[in-house]
């Protein structure tokens, strides 16, 4: 470890191509089947050692404190978890995914964080040993350690490798914001949808919040039903997030701009925002770091 070490690497956004609650557990969580993708589209994490052991992150984030950040916290986790002295790292965010829009912007965060660190702390600790960290920290940050487009069963922590189509996609944040806690604790959530298999969910499913989803924030069912006029449009996670598929980047280009045209000509609501991406079956996290070991290895920087 060398003082002043640095490295830079994105925190890409996933979406839950389905999204079925299936139970309850006894710990008030729900059973969960989902199939996690990629974008290669999200955050940007910079991080440089210190020659001390502090731990800063900038710039502050709007109404969560530092200490609650699980870019921090994912960060203190590592370091108590070795029993060696660790430099502390300043840390840099370049924030692109909304807060709560269900592309899992902060378990990304967290994930990129854990792997970074162990890299730049040469910790060499292995996938499952993160991935169980990961978890203490939230239910979807085991599948931004692991880096694979996936089926996942339990609360999403029970990963399966999944090869999905990669379209790309045209995804509308409509600027409001949901409480997950509040959808699934809505009275009217389904919780039994009949269990499918992976091969099952492969040809298609559909998000059990969207129902309850649009009952709290109709603006969002506005937005998909806007996007179903283009294709198969779904609510990701618990939302705000709505995307929609296209086999060809051209089509989702022309709809993400006249989308963007939409918003300035005010046709739509100002606090929308529009993105494309592609899906991605390796998360851009672990691309980065494949290169990053291919260079190491052959000497090339």
């Amino acid at each position: 470890m060398t003082g002043n070490a640095s490295l830079t690497l994105p925190a890409p956004a996933k979406l839950n191509r389905m999204l079925h609650v299936v139970g309850k557990r006894p710990d008030g969580y729900h059973e969960l089947q989902t199939l996690f993708q990629f974008l290669d589209h999200g955050d940007t994490l910079h991080f440089r050692l210190r020659n001390d052991e502090a731990i800063t992150l900038s710039p502050a984030i709007e109404n969560v404190s530092t200490e609650d950040n699980l870019i921090v916290r994912a960060a203190r986790l590592l370091q108590a978890t070795v029993d060696q002295a660790l430099p502390g790292v300043d840390i840099t965010l370049e924030k692109r995914l909304p807060m709560g829009g269900g592309l899992g912007g902060g378990s990304s965060d967290a994930a990129t964080t854990l792997l970074a660190l162990d890299h730049l702390w040469q910790l060499d600790l292995d996938t499952d040993t993160l991935a169980t960290l990961g978890l203490s920290l939230g239910a979807d940050v085991p599948v931004f350690v692991r880096g694979f487009a996936a089926w996942g069963e339990g609360v999403g922590e029970r990963l399966v490798p999944a090869a999905l189509d990669t379209p790309w996609f045209v995804v509308i944040h409509p600027g409001v914001s949901v409480s997950t806690a509040g959808v699934f604790g809505h009275a009217q959530l389904t919780r039994d949808t009949p269990l499918i298999s992976m091969s099952r969910a492969l040809q298609g499913g559909h998000n059990d919040c969207e129902a309850v989803v649009r009952r709290l924030e109709p603006g969002i069912g506005e937005v998909i039903d806007l996007l179903r006029h283009y294709g198969p449009a779904m609510l990701t996670g618990t939302g705000a997030c709505v995307f929609c598929p296209f086999e060809e980047e051209t089509a989702a280009l022309e709809l993400e701009q006249e989308i963007l045209y939409g918003i300035a000509r005010h046709a739509y609501p100002d606090r929308w925002s529009v993105f494309r991406a592609r899906g991605c079956n390796i998360s851009p996290l672990h691309q980065a770091l494949n290169r990053l070991r291919v260079s190491s290895s052959t000497g090339v920087s």
